[in-house]
C-alpha cells in the first residue's frame, strides 16, 4: 500500500503522522509512505526579482518546508516508518492530490485543521478541496 501523507508542521498534522504509525502497525506489509509538505507560491510582485533572487526563494520554500517536515520526520524515525519525504510548490490541495496520483498512492492521509483556523474559514479548508479534487481515496484526521 501507497499512502501520501501531507502535513504542514501544525499540531494536527503531527497528530495525522501518529495515527499514521498506528495504522503501519496494523498492515500486515509496511506501507510505503510518501511524507509532503507543500508550500504555497509567493506571490510575483513587479521588480522582485531586482530585490529578491530566485535562489533565494528556492532556499526559502526549503528551509521552511523541511522545517515543516521535521516533528513529523522524527516521529516517524521514531517508529521505524519508512518514507520519502519532499517539499512541493504550488497550490497546496492540488499539489497534494497531483503527487498522490503521479506517485501512484492508494490513499491520502490528511488532518483536518492546518497551521491557523482563520486561514481555514477564509480560504476554506485544504482537507475538503483535497476530498473535492481526489479520485485517490482521501482518510481525514480529525
Amino acid at each position: 500500500m501507497k499512502i501520501l501523507l501531507a502535513v504542514d508542521g501544525s499540531k494536527h498534522s503531527l497528530k495525522t503522522a501518529r495515527f499514521l504509525i498506528s495504522f503501519a502497525g496494523q498492515c500486515r506489509e509496511s506501507p510505503q509512505v510518501g511524507l509532503v509538505c507543500v508550500r504555497p507560491p509567493v506571490p510575483k510582485l513587479p521588480r522582485m526579482s531586482k530585490v529578491v533572487s530566485a535562489k533565494q526563494i528556492r532556499r526559502y520554500y526549503e528551509e521552511e518546508g523541511w522545517a515543516a517536515l521535521s516533528k513529523a520526520k522524527k516521529l516517524l524515525d521514531a517508529s521505524g516508518v519508512r518514507y520519502v519525504a519532499q517539499v512541493l510548490v504550488g497550490p497546496i490541495a492540488e499539489s497534494i492530490v497531483n503527487e498522490a496520483e503521479r506517485t501512484r498512492c492508494d490513499l491520502i492521509m490528511i488532518g483536518t485543521r492546518g497551521m491557523t483556523a482563520a486561514a481555514n474559514l477564509l480560504l476554506g479548508s485544504t482537507a475538503t478541496r483535497v476530498l473535492h479534487l481526489s479520485d485517490v481515496p482521501v482518510l481525514l484526521v480529525k
